[in-house]
């Protein structure tokens, strides 16, 4: 009955992550540079599988509680309300460029048209922005389907009828969820790590290690599809592991951002790689996932052993699109030093000190 009153409030809750996710990132690029940037992104990026996680097992246990799933919903804007009245308290307004020391002589802003234009033209921010891309699907597809499908391997292993009123357990929500806060952790703490680590070894290291870590998610995705038929623990570590290399270059990823973009259009570079993410990434890969599931179990029999391979054969979507994501990454590495060193190039243009106009008229 007030289905798109449902749908107008998931609305306004998009404007609302929309504008936090654009200007948290360029807040600070502007605060910290080189290898503390990388360990505050970390931190930042941290809160995405956190509170995916979170959501997950907070969710799941207050509409058990409560026996109605509409107070899972309510629970939210408490938390966010709260962090909106810690940004306003604790966190300083700082001036564009203060970290690279530019600040206060980065020339006047350009037009929206011409920061578009410089942006589409950066190799590196195009390719890192489809890489994101990539990731996004991926952790989309997953977080809509894991549960239902590792719930799915359960009935086929115990050979039992699926319980049409309850689409997933519980357990697996819950499983599901820790699993996605603490691989978070360990994802972007070990990508900050090796990142800080391979930057000694090669100026290309912030790429190279998000390409590696897609390439060895891919593997690990795959094998949930494998072992979920016979041990749903063996599909837990999979997952563990996948997940861990999967989340090791969201910080990464805005780092790259913050070395090949200039500060004056940095908010404009997250905005549009943020948009570009979740066109081509989790706003169709669920329901495209859910498409090529329903369309193989169609067209074979119909029972239960059916409804878990059917769901398996379209999320082995996901893997090839995550090496597809290692591939942009790679293809970044091959512009990175260039497209940073024309950002260097254009600080460096900018004079250190205003002309004295009055001692020049003397």
């Amino acid at each position: 009955q007030y289905f798109w009153v449902l749908v107008l409030s998931r609305g306004f809750v998009g404007i609302g992550e929309a504008s936090y996710s654009t200007i948290a990132p360029t807040i600070i690029g502007d605060l910290f540079t080189k290898n503390t940037r990388t360990w505050m992104l970390s931190v930042f990026y941290f809160a995405i599988p956190l509170g995916s996680g979170l959501g997950y097992i907070i969710g799941s246990s207050v509409k058990q509680a409560a026996g109605d799933w509409h107070w899972a919903l309510r629970v939210t804007p408490v938390f966010g309300m709260t962090a909106g009245i810690l940004i306003l308290i604790f966190v300083p307004e700082a001036k564009r460029g203060r970290a690279d020391q530019i600040g206060a002589q980065l020339k006047a802003r350009t037009s929206w048209l011409k920061d578009m234009k410089a942006l589409v033209k950066n190799r590196s921010y195009a390719f890192s922005s489809l890489a994101s891309a990539a990731v996004s699907f991926a952790t989309g597809a997953l977080g809509m389907w894991i549960p239902l499908y590792l719930y799915r391997a359960q009935v086929v292993q115990k050979t039992l009828e699926p319980c049409r009123e309850e689409p997933c357990s519980p357990k697996d929500s819950l499983i599901f969820g820790a699993i996605t806060c603490v691989t978070g952790f360990l994802g972007v703490l070990t990508g900050a790590a090796a990142t800080r680590f391979c930057r000694m070894k090669t100026q290309r290291a912030d790429p190279i290690v998000c390409a590696v870590g897609m390439l060895g998610s891919a593997v690990f995705i795959c094998l949930i599809f494998v072992a979920a038929k016979n041990s749903i623990l063996g599909a837990y570590i999979c997952i563990f592991i996948g997940e861990t290399l999967l989340f090791s270059n969201w910080a990464i990823t805005a780092d790259i951002l913050m070395y090949v973009v200039i500060p004056t259009r940095r908010a404009t570079a997250v905005a549009l790689q943020s948009f570009t993410t979740h066109l081509l990434g989790d706003a169709g890969s669920p329901y495209l996932i859910g498409l090529i599931s329903d369309a193989i179990r169609q067209s074979t029999s119909e029972s239960i052993l059916w409804e878990f391979l059917s769901l398996g054969y379209a999320l082995m979507f996901c893997p090839f699109v995550i090496v597809l994501g290692g591939m942009f990454f790679l293809a970044t590495a091959l512009f990175f030093l260039e497209d940073r060193a024309k950002d260097k190039a254009i600080k460096t243009f900018i004079p250190s000190h205003p002309p004295n106009t009055k001692k020049l008229s003397l």
